[in-house]
């Protein structure tokens, strides 16, 4: 298996993550482009010493954006959704 991080790169803290993380315990987290979802539970539940009951994925595309009059393109990033059956993860440790 893979080290840790490198297949989770960095957990995403938005508005839209932490009502997610209130109200349903999903957490949300940036992952390797070849990871799976089998790595991404096993990651997740090793490093965070939690219990996963399921993983979403998706993959969103990288933006253009615009230099001067250069056009370039930001990579594709792949995200990880995943649902504790039990324990909860707290990144700032208030």
């Amino acid at each position: 298996m893979k080290p840790l991080h490198q297949i989770i790169r960095k957990p995403l803290i938005t508005e839209k993550s932490n009502l997610m993380k209130e109200t349903g315990n999903v957490v949300a987290f940036e992952v390797a482009m070849n990871s799976n979802k089998v790595e991404i539970r096993q990651a997740v539940e090793r490093a965070f010493n939690v219990k996963v009951q399921e993983v979403r994925t998706m993959i969103v595309a990288g933006k253009l954006k615009r230099t001067g009059r250069n056009f370039g393109k930001r990579s594709n990033v792949k995200k990880a959704y995943v649902t504790l059956a039990e324990g909860t993860i707290d990144f700032f440790g208030v």
